[in-house]
This record gives structure tokens, sequence and C-alpha cells, in this order.
């Protein structure tokens, strides 16, 4: 068995690197380069080329900005150091492993849902379902994260894995029947 049973194969790969990537990268490149200035600009796809400098935003939209940048960090660090945590400190126990991993998945579920929309939502409405058209943020932040999520669905449906706690219940009672 291996050391974290409940995060196999592609699910591994997906939420312990691939994940933590496509978050503390844009956090990294909001921060740092190409910067604050850059990622507001990016947010909504435009014909036109985002600002040299951070001068013509104001002190509150530079805080949410750096403000969401740091909750892309909070999640890249979940993902890294959270679900390392459990595969280190459960390297035998895939049941825990599964249910913990599963609290996670589900919240991180819920927040995809939530982000999906509301970026959605918050496109002009002749650029909101012109994918050709959106820029890499968008793409990022809709295209990306629905990928997420359905991973994450895949993940609960038990597609690719061995379940051990998810969905056993349902398992027993057919079981039963037979």
């Amino acid at each position: 068995m291996s050391s974290f049973s409940a995060l196999p194969g592609f699910y591994n790969f997906m939420f312990l690197y691939l994940e933590p990537l496509s978050t503390i990268g844009p956090a990294i490149s909001c921060l740092i380069h190409p910067g604050t200035q850059w990622f507001y600009h990016e947010l909504v796809p435009s014909g036109t080329p985002a600002p040299a400098t951070a001068a013509g935003l104001d002190p509150r939209t530079i805080t949410a900005v750096w403000q969401l940048a740091n909750c892309y960090f909070l999640l890249g660090l979940t993902s890294t150091v959270v679900f390392r945590a459990i595969r280190d400190a459960l390297p035998n126990n895939p049941v825990a492993q599964e249910r913990i991993l599963g609290a996670s998945l589900g919240a991180l579920a819920v927040a995809d849902l939530t982000h999906i929309f509301s970026s959605l939502l918050a496109l002009p409405p002749d650029i909101r379902f012109d994918f050709g058209n959106w820029n890499t943020m968008t793409h990022g932040n809709i295209s990306a994260v629905l990928v997420l999520f359905l991973s994450r669905m895949a993940w609960f449906a038990g597609v690719g894995r061995t379940r051990y706690w998810f969905g056993q219940r349902l398992k027993d009672e057919q079981k039963k029947k037979s």
C-alpha cells in the first residue's frame, strides 16, 4: 500500500503539484512581477495593454488585489503543505487520509464553484461566453478552476482510485441486498 493511498496517481499530481503551482504562481506575479497593475488589468480581458505603473490604482484597489493574491497563496499552501502533512502523519491509514482530504476537497469544491460563477458574472456580457476573447487570467479563473472542480468530483466518485471512506456505506448496503 502506498503511503498516500487516498491520493494516488493523477490526483497526487493534480493536488500536490499542479494546483499549488497554479495558485502560488499568480500570487507571485501579482506581488512581484509583472506586478499589481498588470494583475488588476488582466482580471477582465481588454484589447489595451496593462499600464506600466500602479499609479492609476488607488490604495483600496491595491489592497484588494494584494488580498486576492494572499488568498491564492493560501490555497497553494493548503494543497502543498496540509495534504503532505496528511500523507506523512497517516501513512498507513487510508480511511483517515480520505476523511480529512474529503473535508478539504469538499470545501475547495464549493470555493471552486463560487469562484467560477463570480468570475463569470463579473465579466462584461459581451465577452462572458466568448471564450476565444478570454485572456490567460480569465481562463485561469474559470477554465482551470473548472478542471480542478471536476477533478475533485472525480476523486469523490472514486474514478481511478480505491475509495476507503466515501461511498463505502453505499457499497455495504448493496452487499446486504445481494
